[in-house]
């Protein structure tokens, strides 16, 4: 793809520098004095860079040789942009792993991103997440009950962006008066436009993210919380309306699972396929000692972002389990969603 070709290229001679002696090296031996690079699918600022930034800062100590991790910012298509890079250009010998939307699997199953996300080499997630549509606190839409009987404009980021997939979900499906706007890089720049009236609100924001770095909003009272999607109610949210209690047919409510599969890879990371497969096994281990580490759970207490640890093997049934979804289902979706 040309747009993942230019865009990447400088980071790619970079890396691929580096890998000259890859294949040689001990997996033990590998690492030390190398840089690995974390690829983050969105702008600076949203939830998905502030997740990397600080798992970046404390898993170098848990890969033997303890290498410098930087973290890599390439927003572009939903994500669909560092994901491609990640899948297809990044060096495959472990010194580079990426972080994207969610929905990433529905989107590559359903052709609208160019790969098979199964051959990724899963790490896991940070967490498992409820998903929200929000509206600045002076939009008319202050209520689910008013974005389903009044025009509304969301902000979207691309086809693989959850913002995009949960407003055309709403919209497609249940009905909901959605105008999408779409293309901006992330949600950081989509609350901008908020602020700035440009849109009303946006849908598929983490509520991780939402109390992460928009905590001071909601004392407030500048942030309506419209709805929220998960397979349970946030014991935070007990009084914002469930997603799953709108499909009023069999097929909405498969829909709604098909959208709504990937909250449990609420923070996906990866590493490129094909990584041998001693460096597989210090990555997937690096990535959930992290996890794990107090020193990294106060980081993530003090930037108030939740950690749920979800593990590669979680991650990978999750992703098979969609490709194995029966394909009438999928193509509802695909035609509903994307």
């Amino acid at each position: 793809m040309r747009f993942v070709r230019t865009a990447a290229a400088l980071l790619a001679s970079a890396l691929l520098l580096d890998a000259g002696t890859a294949a040689a090296a001990p997996a033990t031996d590998f690492y030390k004095g190398r840089t690995v690079y974390v690829i983050i699918g969105y702008s600076a600022g949203g939830g998905y860079d502030l997740y990397a930034r600080v798992l970046a800062a404390h898993m170098g100590k848990h890969i033997p040789g303890n290498p410098t991790v930087i973290p890599q910012n390439m927003p572009g298509a939903g994500s669909v942009k560092a994901a491609a890079y990640v899948f297809s250009v990044a060096p495959k010998d472990g010194t580079v792993i990426g972080t994207f939307a969610r929905g990433m699997a529905a989107t590559a199953l359903i052709g609208q991103a160019p790969f098979d996300a199964r051959k990724f080499t899963w790490l896991g997630s940070a967490t498992r997440d409820v998903t929200l549509c929000i509206s600045w606190g002076e939009s008319p839409a202050k209520t689910w009950n008013d974005v389903m009987t009044r025009q509304v404009t969301f902000g979207g980021e691309g086809p693989a962006g959850d913002p995009d997939i949960f407003a055309k979900l709403y919209k497609n499906v249940f009905g909901a008066k959605i105008k999408l706007a779409t293309g901006f890089p992330g949600t950081t720049d989509i609350t901008l436009a908020m602020q700035r009236r440009e849109v009303d609100g946006l849908c598929g924001i983490s509520w991780s993210t939402v109390k992460a770095r928009y905590g001071s909003w909601l004392k407030e009272k500048k942030l309506n919380i419209l709805i929220q999607a998960a397979p349970m109610k946030d014991p935070d949210l007990p009084n914002v309306p469930m997603a799953s209690d709108l499909p009023k047919t069999n097929e909405q409510r498969q829909i709604l699972e098909f959208a709504m599969a990937n909250e449990v890879l609420a923070r996906p990371f990866v590493a490129p396929p094909g990584i041998p497969e001693d460096r597989k096994a210090i990555l997937r281990a690096a990535f959930m000692e992290t996890l794990k580490d107090p020193v990294f759970l106060a980081d993530a207490n003090k930037t108030m972002i939740d950690i749920n640890p979800v593990s590669a093997a979680e991650a990978e049934a999750v992703v098979t389990k969609m490709y194995g979804l029966p394909k009438d289902v999928v193509q509802k979706a695909a035609r509903a969603v994307y």
